[in-house]
């Protein structure tokens, strides 16, 4: 089929530019039909007709009963020489054929296509362009297609590619390959993720306890404490090797790889990749369209879900919080968009949440935690409490937090709006009379006795 469809798009390459010759030739005849009438115009005003007889081109002329002052002056010096009749004239007509001068009253040339010159006919366009170059399997490049290029969406597609035509797979296990391995790529930085969630989740118990006593100094007002409590607590973290932003390094640098991979199949379904139509597996042979059955898309959300409880990318679900719920809706909210992405895009994401479930299961064997150098996960009640507090508990207490923490940023900055007010602005007047000007005591006068 590739092939006839090849054949198809050179037989109607080569038709073209037969076609687009075939216009320059006439093109070319026009033009020169053209000169050679406006050569032959300019040979009949010099009177030279007798050296271009063409025929079917009529240059007759009659004479007009109206003399100019050229024809008498022309009369006038030749008048010992008889004027020469036209071969096809009569002695009984009037025109003469041969005159150019003879009358100023011409009758009108017929009209014919060679009159006006057409514009040059334009170069013939590569027809390179339109060439689709193929694989030796017959199917044609991505680079024909549009496809590939130096983003990182294209660069999937370029070792999509290479993959396909070198291996010789089908779509399906090539996309699953290829996913295996970028996988594979990060699992480094999952082993390194686990280690700080594990190392955070130990150390979680001292690390609450000081943040509850730095809420405490927050709410009285003290910022001596507060300071004092928030330092010695960040001494603690670095100390044991605990950081609240490594946690989320994995996760974060897995979107990107998501996203490339996201956009690569899904714009390959949609141009269509023509092999994509019969290289899928079981029920879904067609890639380029949505699961018929729903079966992928449900699989993607419950594995979704089950990698997110888990924790499978590093991250520790029960120690975020209000943050878990808004995680664990996710696979719920986006099934229902997953119903209408393409074959391609579903394959990969089932395959994406398989391997790190997978990586879970290997993680969770003693001696490969040892091997890898990954701590043992220690029990504490207070995070036991913590992760049974409900959801409408841990809303009114973040709730509560926000509003004093709220409160206490207004007072600080109240205070630093009076301190700079006291300090710049005029002198507050608190007595009653001005001290610099001291009033003068009365004199009493006393009559002096003689």
């Amino acid at each position: 089929m590739l092939m006839r469809a090849s054949t198809i798009v050179r037989r109607q390459a080569l038709l073209k530019s037969n076609v687009i010759s075939q216009e320059i030739v006439a093109y070319r005849h026009i033009h020169v039909v053209a000169q050679g009438k406006k050569t032959l115009r300019s040979n009949i005003l010099l009177d030279l007709q007798r050296n271009y007889r063409i025929t079917g081109i009529s240059s007759i002329r009659y004479a007009s009963t109206d003399e100019t002052p050229l024809q008498s002056s022309l009369h006038a010096s030749t008048d010992t020489t008889p004027p020469q009749s036209s071969p096809h004239a009569s002695t009984d007509e009037t025109p003469l054929q041969s005159s150019p001068y003879a009358s100023t009253n011409e009758t009108p040339l017929p009209s014919s296509p060679y009159d006006e010159i057409p514009d040059p006919p334009t170069p013939i366009q590569e027809l390179m362009e339109n060439i689709v170059k193929l694989h030796p399997n017959g199917e044609p490049t991505f680079q024909s297609l549009g496809l590939g290029g130096w983003t990182p969406s294209g660069l999937v597609q370029q070792f999509l590619e290479f993959m396909h035509i070198s291996l010789d797979m089908p779509w399906w296990l090539t996309i699953v390959t290829a996913t295996v391995c970028a996988r594979v790529l990060i699992f480094p930085l999952v082993i390194r993720a686990q280690r700080n969630m594990i190392q955070l989740t130990n150390h979680m118990p001292v690390v609450q306890d000081m943040h509850m006593k730095l809420t405490e100094a927050r709410k009285s007002g003290d910022h001596m404490e507060s300071a004092r409590i928030a330092t010695e607590m960040m001494h603690y973290m670095k100390k044991n090797n605990v950081s609240l932003a490594r946690n989320i390094m994995a996760p974060l640098i897995q979107a990107p790889v998501f996203i490339s991979f996201f956009f690569a199949l899904k714009k390959m379904a949609n141009l269509p990749v023509e092999s994509l139509k019969d290289g899928g597996f079981l029920w879904l042979k067609d890639l380029t369209v949505y699961d018929p059955y729903y079966i992928m898309p449900i699989v993607t959300s419950l594995t979704m879900f089950i990698t997110i409880e888990l924790g499978s990318d590093g991250a520790n679900i029960h120690a975020m919080g209000m943050f878990r719920y808004v995680l664990r809706a996710v696979p719920f909210v986006a099934l229902p968009f997953m119903i209408y992405f393409p074959g391609t895009v579903v394959t990969y994401w089932v395959t994406a949440n398989l391997v790190s479930l997978l990586q879970t299961g290997v993680l969770k064997i003693p001696r490969v935690r040892k091997a890898l150098n990954i701590p043992v996960l220690i029990k504490s009640n207070a995070t036991a409490a913590k992760s049974k507090k409900g959801f409408v508990q841990e809303v009114k207490e973040s709730w509560t937090n926000m509003k004093i923490t709220k409160q206490l940023s207004d007072r600080e900055r109240a205070d630093t709006v009076q301190f700079n007010s006291a300090g710049k602005g005029p002198v507050i007047k608190t007595f009653k009379y001005d001290p610099t000007k001291q009033k003068q005591s009365a004199t009493v006068l006393t009559k002096s006795r003689n």
